[in-house]
């Protein structure tokens, strides 16, 4: 179907061309569409799909690479539901915050790497699932950095609307985290 809609873009947008310009004949075609406006196709060729959205989102702000470009992808308040067995709570972020969220992350990992990993969509809704590997450059709960490796695997759905992320359900391995936190210190340590 994308492919169709850029195809009739393409032929929608062809200027008509004179009759001089006509290569096979002396006469003006009457077989072209009529031109679209500029805005037109503008708006048509650039919606993008939920999938799209999130990609570019985790590609490009959750990635640490450009965190100032939140408002672009997420609306003026998100639900960011946390999803863990002791505690799942909600909060709202807005581009804002979540600029700041992570720059967090890049003051406790440095300057990580970011893979996605899995991204699936079905209607609005967008399931991703990442690792993060960086070095453990500040204090996360109540450990000392240490300057060796971590590594942090986290999936989550995410809920688009009118080109923008106003949902979310987040879950990360909180216990992998916390063993490597305990192991790191232990190495650090020297014992």
């Amino acid at each position: 179907m994308r492919t169709l809609i850029t195809v009739l873009i393409i032929v929608m947008i062809t200027p008509r061309l004179s009759m001089a310009q006509h290569p096979a004949s002396a006469t003006a075609p009457t077989d072209l569409p009529a031109p679209v406006s500029a805005e037109l196709a503008g708006t048509v060729s650039s919606v993008k799909s939920p999938k799209e959205i999130v990609k570019d989102f985790l590609s490009q702000v959750r990635s640490g690479l450009y965190p100032e470009k939140a408002g672009a992808y997420m609306a003026d308040t998100v639900l960011a539901h946390q999803i863990n067995s002791e505690n799942p709570v909600t909060v709202r972020r807005t581009p804002a915050n979540y600029t700041a969220h992570v720059r967090e992350f890049l003051t406790l990992f440095g300057r990580f790497e970011f893979e996605i990993t899995e991204l699936l969509a079905e209607d609005d809704k967008v399931y991703a699932r990442w690792i993060q590997k960086g070095i453990h450059q500040s204090a996360i709960d109540n450990y000392e950095p240490t300057g060796l490796p971590l590594i942090e695997f986290t999936s989550a759905v995410y809920r688009v609307e009118k080109e923008k992320i106003v949902e979310y359900w987040i879950q990360s391995d909180r216990q992998g985290m916390d063993e490597q936190l305990k192991k790191n210190a232990v190495l650090a340590s020297g014992k």
